[in-house]
């Protein structure tokens, strides 16, 4: 009786196994086993969970943090080859909270018919997607660059069957995230969509602004992120001064003067009528997207300088808000997707 019990036991499992199975991972996908996902460094794909049929969220451990890494995945509209990625970044609160793509832009509604991979991390609040020098007490241990870079790419190319050709574009703390991404692995992406991001960090100003993010909002210490005010950490993470080496990156950077524009009003979705949101939009993101655009203004000077090509959309009007960073995603698509190959 035993040898028929056990095989009953294991019709039964496999019955499940097959049931089971297709909730956590889209067959269209076909995503490698969770064993041969890795990257040399030990980091490693865990599994993959299936959100709808053009989603899967696929949790990722990386060596580097010590941590497993939510990461959201658009698939394309087509899986029967491989296509390339688009590495999509949330501001600064990392996608932990309701400031993201997903919940605020229609980036589910655009890439429905377009043939790439669209990659977001979910975390990394404050931390402006770097390696800090020293773990802090409040955000504990940030090696973005060497998961974004180095740990990550590996492992979606092999999971997804991805092309391996990569963009990358961000907004507002990432906006500066995303040039020096490309910065510290040129040969990683063929181009960059930077949206309200300032690219100064080792100015008076630059500075001001990351321990805005850092310390003002995050609670954390910006000094364990890149070291002393006046060391060589800030110049060496300082898009501007390092501007020399985006060459040869196709380059779409945006700002707006900070006025009011076309999606500061009551009639916005987001504001939904609000006039304490609207207030704080008006004002605050003033501010913020004044404050970003001397940054980017600086940057297409310095590029000037080197000669170095890039497309630059300078609004007359607009703050730091969503409706012009959707705005930015759709513009900047045609440049972001001829560069890998759609």
């Amino acid at each position: 009786m035993r040898p028929q019990t056990s095989r009953r036991g294991r019709l039964v499992a496999a019955a499940i196994a097959l049931t089971v199975l297709p909730m956590l991972v889209s067959p269209a996908l076909a995503p490698a086993a969770p064993a041969t996902a890795q990257s040399e460094s030990g980091s490693k794909l865990e599994r993959i969970e299936k959100n709808s049929d053009r989603k899967v969220t696929a949790y990722v451990y990386s060596a580097a943090m010590d941590e497993v890494i939510p990461v959201e995945v658009i698939t394309p509209a087509d899986t029967s080859a491989p296509r390339p990625t688009l590495y999509l970044l949330n501001g600064a609160g990392g996608g932990e909270d309701r400031a993201t793509w997903q919940k605020q832009t229609d980036v589910m509604s655009f890439f429905a018919d377009k043939n790439v991979n669209v990659v977001t991390p979910i975390g990394g609040a404050f931390s402006y997607y770097t390696d800090w020098q020293q773990d802090d007490p409040t955000l504990g241990r940030n090696k973005w660059q060497t998961f974004l870079t180095k740990e990550l790419p590996p492992i979606i190319d092999t999971a997804f069957g991805t092309t391996g050709v990569n963009s990358i574009a961000g907004i507002s703390m990432a906006g500066t995230s995303v040039l020096n991404l490309a910065i510290a692995a040129p040969q990683l992406y063929k181009s960059v969509g930077a949206y309200s991001g300032c690219a100064e960090t080792s100015t008076d100003a630059g500075k001001f602004y990351v321990r805005t993010v850092v310390e003002s909002r995050g609670g954390a210490e910006a000094t364990n992120m890149w070291g002393p005010y006046d060391g060589p950490g800030w110049a060496e993470n300082d898009p501007v001064v390092n501007a020399e080496k985006l060459r040869g990156i196709k380059l779409f950077v945006s700002s707006s003067s900070g006025l009011p524009g076309d999606h500061d009003n009551l009639a916005n979705p987001a504001v939904n009528g609000r006039v304490d949101t609207l207030a704080n939009q008006v004002i605050v993101g003033g501010m913020i997207e004044a404050a970003v655009n001397q940054c980017t203004h600086n940057l297409q000077g310095r590029l000037g300088q080197l000669d170095i090509p890039a497309t630059f959309d300078f609004r007359p009007a607009g703050t730091h808000s969503w409706g012009y960073w959707q705005d930015d995603l759709h513009e900047s698509w045609p440049m972001l997707a001829e560069s890998i190959g759609l």
